[in-house]
């Protein structure tokens, strides 16, 4: 083995180690905007490395990372936190779609491969394929550009399990011949793009954040399938990580909403309308104005703050982080509930806090909140709707029964913000609106807590 081979491969396993512990510190509020540089600081150092051994000019390299720099800043600083689902899918769509070229690159220059190549060039085509177009549509319904209800046909599994059957077949006979098969090849790249279509539009908008973290785990088996078809160790490596803390983290998600991934992935969930008044009036609401609800929190020792999509929507993150510090200085304990999957992504609701500097350890999780739900004073619910409904634990007829739920309904008082009384993702009513110990106070929701922040500091 000669000092330059030497060498890249002792970069590679240098950038792995950074892969692996910046993985690690994504798993703390604390620490993961440090594990994303530091994730990030190995990939550069990986790419720098592995295109100067393919003899490009390091001029171009440093072109290529102007322009990404460039395009990742834009991105940083344009994206609104809401749309920030949106970007994430395109990513996995992008990561996708790089692999599929990778590999139809390298067949195209040599489409005589062995089998093992053959059958590794077939996944990265496929599964980038998929893993592209199935983004695409993640996004148009996250972005709304699509309707974002799951949408079902008659004898769509059908469909779908030919496509897979095609698919398959067809991986076969390019595995036994690639040479003399590339309109085959064709096939699959084809066939790739319209799985990705039909595997995602029967799954509803409630749906998207498991969505969002499988395909997630799909781009990084095909930059796995794809590190073997350029015989690069660090895209096995890194592709290996994706893919697998992908499939962890939807496990996660299923988890956290009592349904297996096969519910997911193929029950249609949304297509449906609800049965007659799941979405109408169930009892009487008790309105309150931002007067009312600030002698609330003024009297009250605990508060726990339930934040959901309608705060990210809102833009609200940074005046709830104000009326929390008013409360703090009131003398009162201030918590922030977070459901696993409460927004459209996998940790959307920690994102947005962070965002707004709120403190970690103020943010505290559904398993460890709900056994002391009693105890707390007042529980405001900004903008979460199916995570707190408690038709998930007494309605075995809601579609949402069995869904773990932070169980804002057993606090002594319970404030819920919201714009109107439009149902949620899950398209259902809330009873949580309608118990005695709880207050409705509507309006847009950085407006409202503007409102009572002004009322503690006219108090004072």
């Amino acid at each position: 083995m000669s000092s330059m081979t030497l060498g890249i491969n002792f970069t590679y396993i240098i950038s792995a180690i950074m892969f692996i512990i910046g993985l690690k510190m994504l798993s703390s509020p604390a620490t993961a905007r440090r594990g994303n540089l530091l994730s990030a600081a190995g990939m550069l150092l990986a790419i720098v490395v592995c295109l100067m051994n393919a003899g490009l000019d390091y001029k171009w390299i440093l072109v290529g990372m102007a322009i990404g720099t460039v395009i990742g800043l834009i991105a940083a600083y344009k994206v609104e936190m809401t749309s920030m689902p949106e970007m994430v899918a395109l990513f996995n769509g992008f990561g996708g779609i790089s692999s599929l070229l990778l590999a139809w690159s390298e067949y195209h220059q040599h489409p005589e491969l062995s089998v093992f190549l053959a059958v590794v060039t077939f996944l990265s085509a496929f599964i980038g394929g998929v893993t592209f177009s199935g983004s695409m549509i993640a996004f148009g319904k996250l972005a709304e550009k699509i309707p974002s209800k799951a949408v079902v046909f008659t004898g769509q599994h059908i469909v779908n399990a030919l496509i897979l059957l095609v698919a398959v077949g067809s991986g076969i006979m390019f595995a036994m011949n690639s040479a003399d098969n590339y309109t085959l090849f064709l096939v699959v790249v084809g066939v790739s793009l319209i799985f990705g279509v039909t595997s995602v539009i029967p799954i509803g908008g409630a749906d998207m954040p498991v969505v969002i973290s499988l395909l997630n785990s799909y781009s990084g088996i095909a930059a796995c399938a794809a590190g073997f078809v350029v015989n690069n160790t660090l895209l096995i490596v890194a592709g290996a990580l994706v893919g697998a803390s992908g499939i962890i983290l939807t496990k996660i998600m299923c988890k956290a909403m009592n349904r297996s991934l096969s519910n997911v992935l193929f029950s249609g969930f949304g297509a449906k309308p609800q049965a007659k008044g799941a979405a109408g009036p169930q009892g009487e609401i008790r309105p309150a104005t931002a007067e009312d609800v600030y002698y609330i929190l003024e009297a009250a020792d605990t508060v726990a703050i339930v934040p959901g999509y309608g705060l990210a929507v809102a833009q609200a993150q940074h005046v709830v982080c104000e009326l929390g510090e008013l409360l703090e200085k009131n003398g009162t304990e201030v918590m922030y509930a977070i459901h696993p999957v409460a927004g459209r992504m996998p940790g959307h609701m920690n994102v947005l806090l962070a965002e707004a500097n709120v403190p970690y350890d103020q943010l505290v999780e559904m398993d460890d909140i709900n056994p002391k739900m009693e105890t707390v004073d007042v529980c405001v619910v900004i903008g979460a709707n199916d995570v707190v409904n408690p038709a998930a634990i007494d309605d075995e007829s809601s579609p949402i029964y069995g869904m773990p739920i932070i169980e804002t309904h057993r606090a002594k008082t319970v404030i819920v913000l919201k714009r109107s009384m439009n149902p949620g993702f899950a398209g259902i009513q809330n009873a949580l609106f309608f118990n005695e110990n709880t207050r409705m106070y509507f309006g847009d929701a950085k407006v409202a807590i503007q409102a009572l922040v002004a009322e503690f500091k006219s108090g004072d």
